[in-house]
Protein backbone atom coordinates (compact mmCIF):
# COMPACT_ATOMS: atom_id res chain seq x y z
CA UNK A 1 0.00 0.00 0.00
CA UNK A 2 1.73 3.18 -1.22
CA UNK A 3 -0.97 5.62 -0.05
CA UNK A 4 -4.30 5.39 1.71
CA UNK A 5 -6.49 8.06 0.21
CA UNK A 6 -9.50 5.94 -0.73
CA UNK A 7 -10.91 2.49 -0.02
CA UNK A 8 -9.72 1.35 -3.44
CA UNK A 9 -6.16 1.45 -2.05
CA UNK A 10 -6.99 -1.71 -0.05
CA UNK A 11 -6.24 -4.77 -2.19
CA UNK A 12 -7.26 -7.45 0.30
CA UNK A 13 -9.96 -6.09 2.60
CA UNK A 14 -10.39 -9.24 4.69
CA UNK A 15 -6.66 -9.34 5.33
CA UNK A 16 -6.65 -5.68 6.37
CA UNK A 17 -9.58 -6.16 8.74
CA UNK A 18 -7.93 -9.26 10.16
CA UNK A 19 -4.67 -7.44 10.75
CA UNK A 20 -6.43 -4.58 12.54
CA UNK A 21 -8.29 -7.00 14.80
CA UNK A 22 -5.06 -8.86 15.50
CA UNK A 23 -3.31 -5.62 16.44
CA UNK A 24 -6.20 -4.85 18.79
CA UNK A 25 -6.01 -8.26 20.44
CA UNK A 26 -2.24 -8.10 20.94
CA UNK A 27 -2.40 -4.46 22.01
CA UNK A 28 1.37 -4.22 21.80
CA UNK A 29 3.78 -1.69 20.35
CA UNK A 30 5.98 -2.36 17.34
CA UNK A 31 9.28 -1.11 15.98
CA UNK A 32 8.21 -1.08 12.32
CA UNK A 33 7.96 2.71 12.50
CA UNK A 34 11.10 3.34 14.55
CA UNK A 35 13.02 6.30 13.20
CA UNK A 36 10.05 7.34 11.04
CA UNK A 37 7.88 10.46 11.37
CA UNK A 38 4.20 10.98 10.68
CA UNK A 39 3.25 14.56 9.85
CA UNK A 40 -0.44 15.39 10.28
CA UNK A 41 -1.94 18.54 8.77
CA UNK A 42 -5.42 19.59 9.82
CA UNK A 43 -7.25 22.16 7.73
CA UNK A 44 -10.37 21.32 9.76
CA UNK A 45 -11.15 20.25 13.35
CA UNK A 46 -10.66 16.74 14.64
CA UNK A 47 -10.85 14.74 17.86
CA UNK A 48 -11.00 10.97 17.17
CA UNK A 49 -9.13 11.08 13.85
CA UNK A 50 -6.30 13.13 15.28
CA UNK A 51 -5.84 11.31 18.57
CA UNK A 52 -6.43 7.76 17.31
CA UNK A 53 -4.03 8.22 14.39
CA UNK A 54 -1.39 9.75 16.66
CA UNK A 55 -1.77 6.85 19.09
CA UNK A 56 -1.60 4.33 16.22
CA UNK A 57 1.61 5.88 14.91
CA UNK A 58 3.22 5.82 18.36
CA UNK A 59 2.24 2.17 18.85
CA UNK A 60 4.28 1.50 15.70
CA UNK A 61 7.27 3.41 17.08
CA UNK A 62 6.80 6.54 14.97
CA UNK A 63 7.37 10.14 15.96
CA UNK A 64 4.40 12.40 15.28
CA UNK A 65 4.19 16.07 14.29
CA UNK A 66 0.77 17.75 14.24
CA UNK A 67 -0.06 21.11 12.67
CA UNK A 68 -3.31 23.03 12.46
CA UNK A 69 -2.58 24.10 8.91
CA UNK A 70 -5.39 26.64 8.64
CA UNK A 71 -4.23 28.48 11.77
CA UNK A 72 -0.52 27.91 12.28
CA UNK A 73 0.83 27.70 8.73
CA UNK A 74 1.07 29.96 5.73
CA UNK A 75 -2.02 30.14 3.54
CA UNK A 76 -1.42 27.68 0.71
CA UNK A 77 -2.01 28.14 -2.99
CA UNK A 78 -3.10 24.95 -4.74
CA UNK A 79 -3.72 26.16 -8.29
CA UNK A 80 -0.95 25.52 -10.80
CA UNK A 81 0.19 28.61 -12.66
CA UNK A 82 -1.36 30.94 -10.10
CA UNK A 83 -0.14 34.53 -9.87
CA UNK A 84 0.37 34.68 -6.12
CA UNK A 85 -0.51 38.31 -5.43
CA UNK A 86 -3.30 37.57 -2.91
CA UNK A 87 -3.24 36.27 0.68
CA UNK A 88 -1.71 32.91 -0.37
CA UNK A 89 1.93 33.02 0.74
CA UNK A 90 3.16 29.54 -0.17
CA UNK A 91 2.51 27.14 -3.03
CA UNK A 92 1.74 23.48 -2.45
CA UNK A 93 4.70 22.56 -4.69
CA UNK A 94 7.19 23.90 -2.15
CA UNK A 95 5.12 22.99 0.92
CA UNK A 96 4.69 19.33 -0.07
CA UNK A 97 8.33 19.02 -1.13
CA UNK A 98 9.59 20.45 2.17
CA UNK A 99 7.21 18.36 4.27
CA UNK A 100 8.41 15.27 2.42
CA UNK A 101 11.90 15.97 3.79
CA UNK A 102 10.59 16.22 7.35
CA UNK A 103 8.06 13.36 7.29
CA UNK A 104 7.94 9.76 6.10
CA UNK A 105 4.13 9.86 5.78
CA UNK A 106 1.98 12.96 5.34
CA UNK A 107 -1.60 12.78 6.65
CA UNK A 108 -4.11 15.43 5.56
CA UNK A 109 -7.61 16.42 6.69
CA UNK A 110 -9.46 18.90 4.47
CA UNK A 111 -13.25 19.21 4.30
CA UNK A 112 -15.29 20.34 1.25
CA UNK A 113 -16.56 23.88 0.81
CA UNK A 114 -20.03 22.51 -0.12
CA UNK A 115 -20.54 25.34 -2.59
CA UNK A 116 -18.93 24.07 -5.79
CA UNK A 117 -19.53 20.35 -6.35
CA UNK A 118 -17.05 20.07 -9.22
CA UNK A 119 -14.31 21.72 -7.18
CA UNK A 120 -14.97 19.52 -4.15
CA UNK A 121 -15.02 16.37 -6.27
CA UNK A 122 -11.63 17.30 -7.73
CA UNK A 123 -10.17 16.78 -4.22
CA UNK A 124 -7.77 19.64 -4.88
CA UNK A 125 -6.07 19.65 -1.47
CA UNK A 126 -5.63 15.89 -1.10
CA UNK A 127 -4.62 15.31 -4.71
CA UNK A 128 -2.16 18.20 -4.63
CA UNK A 129 -0.35 16.56 -1.74
CA UNK A 130 -0.35 13.25 -3.64
CA UNK A 131 0.99 15.01 -6.73
CA UNK A 132 3.80 16.97 -5.12
CA UNK A 133 4.78 14.95 -2.03
CA UNK A 134 7.52 12.37 -2.45
CA UNK A 135 6.31 10.28 0.51
CA UNK A 136 3.04 8.38 1.08
CA UNK A 137 -0.14 10.34 1.76
CA UNK A 138 -2.89 9.36 4.22
CA UNK A 139 -6.46 10.69 4.00
CA UNK A 140 -7.79 11.81 7.40
CA UNK A 141 -11.09 12.85 5.73
CA UNK A 142 -11.33 14.74 2.50
CA UNK A 143 -14.00 16.51 0.47
CA UNK A 144 -15.64 13.29 -0.68
CA UNK A 145 -14.39 10.45 1.52
CA UNK A 146 -13.27 9.21 4.91
CA UNK A 147 -11.59 5.85 4.23
CA UNK A 148 -10.09 5.47 7.72
CA UNK A 149 -13.57 5.75 9.22
CA UNK A 150 -14.96 3.24 6.72
CA UNK A 151 -12.26 0.71 7.59
CA UNK A 152 -13.08 1.25 11.26
CA UNK A 153 -16.74 0.60 10.49
CA UNK A 154 -15.96 -2.64 8.69
CA UNK A 155 -13.84 -3.81 11.64
CA UNK A 156 -16.64 -2.94 14.08
CA UNK A 157 -19.32 -4.74 12.07
CA UNK A 158 -17.20 -7.88 11.80
CA UNK A 159 -16.47 -7.72 15.51
CA UNK A 160 -20.16 -7.53 16.54
CA UNK A 161 -21.82 -9.47 13.73
CA UNK A 162 -23.67 -12.69 14.55
CA UNK A 163 -25.54 -13.18 11.27
CA UNK A 164 -24.37 -15.12 8.24
CA UNK A 165 -25.25 -12.18 5.97
CA UNK A 166 -26.22 -9.19 8.11
CA UNK A 167 -28.63 -6.53 6.98
CA UNK A 168 -26.95 -3.16 7.28
CA UNK A 169 -28.81 0.13 6.86
CA UNK A 170 -27.21 3.51 6.30
CA UNK A 171 -29.75 6.02 7.57
CA UNK A 172 -29.82 9.75 6.96
CA UNK A 173 -30.71 11.80 10.05
CA UNK A 174 -31.52 15.47 10.62
CA UNK A 175 -28.86 18.06 11.42
CA UNK A 176 -29.02 21.86 11.65
CA UNK A 177 -25.89 22.34 9.53
CA UNK A 178 -24.95 21.33 6.01
CA UNK A 179 -22.55 18.39 6.38
CA UNK A 180 -20.39 16.63 3.76
CA UNK A 181 -21.24 13.31 2.16
CA UNK A 182 -17.72 12.03 2.95
CA UNK A 183 -18.49 9.53 5.72
CA UNK A 184 -21.63 8.25 4.02
CA UNK A 185 -19.78 7.90 0.69
CA UNK A 186 -16.98 5.82 2.15
CA UNK A 187 -19.34 3.70 4.23
CA UNK A 188 -21.43 2.95 1.13
CA UNK A 189 -18.30 2.01 -0.83
CA UNK A 190 -17.07 -0.21 1.99
CA UNK A 191 -20.37 -2.06 2.38
CA UNK A 192 -20.35 -2.86 -1.33
CA UNK A 193 -17.10 -4.78 -0.76
CA UNK A 194 -18.50 -6.88 2.08
CA UNK A 195 -20.91 -9.81 1.97
CA UNK A 196 -23.85 -7.96 3.48
CA UNK A 197 -27.42 -6.97 2.64
CA UNK A 198 -26.95 -3.21 2.33
CA UNK A 199 -29.73 -0.62 2.14
CA UNK A 200 -29.62 3.18 2.23
CA UNK A 201 -32.55 5.16 3.61
CA UNK A 202 -32.95 8.91 3.26
CA UNK A 203 -35.63 11.47 2.43
CA UNK A 204 -36.18 12.22 -1.25
CA UNK A 205 -33.70 14.84 -2.41
CA UNK A 206 -30.87 13.42 -0.30
CA UNK A 207 -29.67 10.57 -2.53
CA UNK A 208 -25.91 10.11 -2.53
CA UNK A 209 -23.80 10.47 -5.66
CA UNK A 210 -25.04 7.80 -8.13
CA UNK A 211 -21.42 6.96 -9.02
CA UNK A 212 -20.84 5.93 -5.40
CA UNK A 213 -24.28 4.51 -4.63
CA UNK A 214 -24.36 2.45 -7.84
CA UNK A 215 -27.15 -0.15 -7.65
CA UNK A 216 -27.59 -0.08 -3.87
CA UNK A 217 -31.26 0.02 -2.92
CA UNK A 218 -32.54 3.35 -1.57
CA UNK A 219 -35.63 3.16 0.62
CA UNK A 220 -37.39 6.47 1.32
CA UNK A 221 -39.41 4.98 4.18
CA UNK A 222 -37.02 4.80 7.13
CA UNK A 223 -39.08 2.41 9.25
CA UNK A 224 -39.51 0.02 6.34
CA UNK A 225 -35.75 0.12 5.71
CA UNK A 226 -35.11 -0.75 9.36
CA UNK A 227 -37.15 -3.97 9.24
CA UNK A 228 -34.94 -6.93 10.22
CA UNK A 229 -31.82 -4.75 10.30
CA UNK A 230 -28.81 -6.07 12.21
CA UNK A 231 -26.84 -2.81 12.06
CA UNK A 232 -28.02 0.77 11.59
CA UNK A 233 -25.40 3.36 10.71
CA UNK A 234 -26.80 6.82 11.37
CA UNK A 235 -25.32 9.85 9.63
CA UNK A 236 -26.44 13.19 8.24
CA UNK A 237 -25.35 14.53 4.88
CA UNK A 238 -26.43 17.56 2.88
CA UNK A 239 -28.06 17.30 -0.52
CA UNK A 240 -25.91 16.08 -3.40
CA UNK A 241 -28.46 17.01 -6.06
CA UNK A 242 -28.96 20.55 -4.68
CA UNK A 243 -25.36 20.57 -3.66
CA UNK A 244 -24.59 21.42 -0.05
CA UNK A 245 -28.16 22.44 0.77
CA UNK A 246 -30.22 21.49 3.81
CA UNK A 247 -33.55 21.21 2.01
CA UNK A 248 -35.77 20.65 5.05
CA UNK A 249 -35.01 19.34 8.51
CA UNK A 250 -36.97 16.11 8.62
CA UNK A 251 -37.29 15.81 12.40
CA UNK A 252 -39.12 12.51 12.19
CA UNK A 253 -35.90 10.91 10.89
CA UNK A 254 -34.23 11.11 14.32
CA UNK A 255 -33.37 7.56 15.40
CA UNK A 256 -35.03 6.77 18.72
CA UNK A 257 -35.89 3.54 20.49
CA UNK A 258 -39.27 3.22 18.78
CA UNK A 259 -37.51 2.97 15.42
CA UNK A 260 -35.74 -0.22 16.51
CA UNK A 261 -38.83 -2.29 17.32
CA UNK A 262 -38.90 -4.19 14.01
CA UNK A 263 -35.13 -4.69 13.75
CA UNK A 264 -33.09 -7.70 14.83
CA UNK A 265 -32.24 -5.78 18.00
CA UNK A 266 -29.99 -3.74 15.72
CA UNK A 267 -26.63 -2.38 16.75
CA UNK A 268 -26.54 1.38 16.19
CA UNK A 269 -23.41 3.07 14.85
CA UNK A 270 -22.28 6.66 14.29
CA UNK A 271 -18.87 8.13 13.49
CA UNK A 272 -19.18 10.83 16.19
CA UNK A 273 -19.52 13.60 17.19
CA UNK A 274 -23.27 13.09 17.39
CA UNK A 275 -25.95 15.63 18.28
CA UNK A 276 -28.08 13.94 20.92
CA UNK A 277 -31.84 14.05 20.41
CA UNK A 278 -31.36 15.51 16.94
CA UNK A 279 -29.50 12.74 15.11
CA UNK A 280 -29.89 9.94 17.66
CA UNK A 281 -32.03 10.03 20.81
CA UNK A 282 -30.71 9.48 24.32
CA UNK A 283 -32.76 6.29 24.67
CA UNK A 284 -30.68 4.73 21.88
CA UNK A 285 -27.25 6.23 22.61
CA UNK A 286 -27.48 5.21 26.27
CA UNK A 287 -28.76 1.72 25.50
CA UNK A 288 -27.02 -1.58 24.80
CA UNK A 289 -27.93 -1.16 21.13
CA UNK A 290 -25.39 1.63 20.77
CA UNK A 291 -21.83 0.63 19.88
CA UNK A 292 -20.57 4.12 19.04
CA UNK A 293 -17.93 4.06 21.81
CA UNK A 294 -16.59 0.66 20.78
CA UNK A 295 -16.63 1.88 17.18
CA UNK A 296 -14.55 4.92 18.14
CA UNK A 297 -12.04 2.70 19.91
CA UNK A 298 -11.45 0.78 16.69
CA UNK A 299 -10.23 3.97 15.02
CA UNK A 300 -6.80 3.34 16.55
CA UNK A 301 -6.48 -0.17 15.13
CA UNK A 302 -7.71 0.80 11.67
CA UNK A 303 -5.10 3.55 11.53
CA UNK A 304 -2.43 1.26 12.96
CA UNK A 305 -3.08 -1.39 10.31
CA UNK A 306 -2.98 1.18 7.50
CA UNK A 307 0.20 2.88 8.73
CA UNK A 308 1.87 -0.51 9.19
CA UNK A 309 1.06 -1.51 5.61
CA UNK A 310 2.37 1.79 4.25
CA UNK A 311 5.60 1.53 6.24
CA UNK A 312 6.15 -2.06 5.15
CA UNK A 313 5.56 -1.14 1.51
CA UNK A 314 8.07 1.74 1.74
CA UNK A 315 10.92 -0.54 2.91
Amino acid sequence: MKNYTSISDIDDLESMIGEARSLKTKNTSSKVGEGKTLGMLFFNPSLRTRLSTEKAAKLLGMQVMVMNASKDGWALEFEDGAVMNSDKAEHIKEAAAVLSQYCDIIAVRAFPGLKDREKDESELVLNSFKKYATVPVLNLESATGHPLQALTDAITIQEFNQAKKPKIVLSWAPHPKALPQSVANSFAEMMQRLDVDFVITNPEGYDLDPKIRKDVKVEYNQEKAFENADFIYVKNWSSYEDYGQVKEIEKNWTVDKSKLKHTNNARVMHCLPVRRNVVIADDVLDSENSIVIQQANNRTYAAQAVLKRILECAK
